[in-house]
């Protein structure tokens, strides 16, 4: 599943994304997402979308977010 999900991301919103914690938990994952975009509001517009797709997800659940713009 979690391949799946972190394929469709990549894919679709032309994000990097890596598996980057809980490797060892079969029934969780840690994703983190990188955005490079010309501006703050376009960057939080893909997350969300990206967000949105996870949940949609059959089986996903998000339980944190945590964003950090630069």
């Amino acid at each position: 599943m979690v391949r799946s999900i972190r394929d469709r991301l990549s894919s679709r919103f032309n994000v990097s994304v890596a598996e980057t914690g809980l490797q060892d938990v079969h029934s969780l994952a840690e994703l983190s997402l990188a955005v490079v975009a010309s501006d703050g509001r376009l960057a939080e517009s893909i997350l969300d979308k990206a967000d949105r797709l996870v949940e949609s997800h059959a089986g996903a659940l998000i339980i944190m977010v945590r964003r950090e713009v630069h």
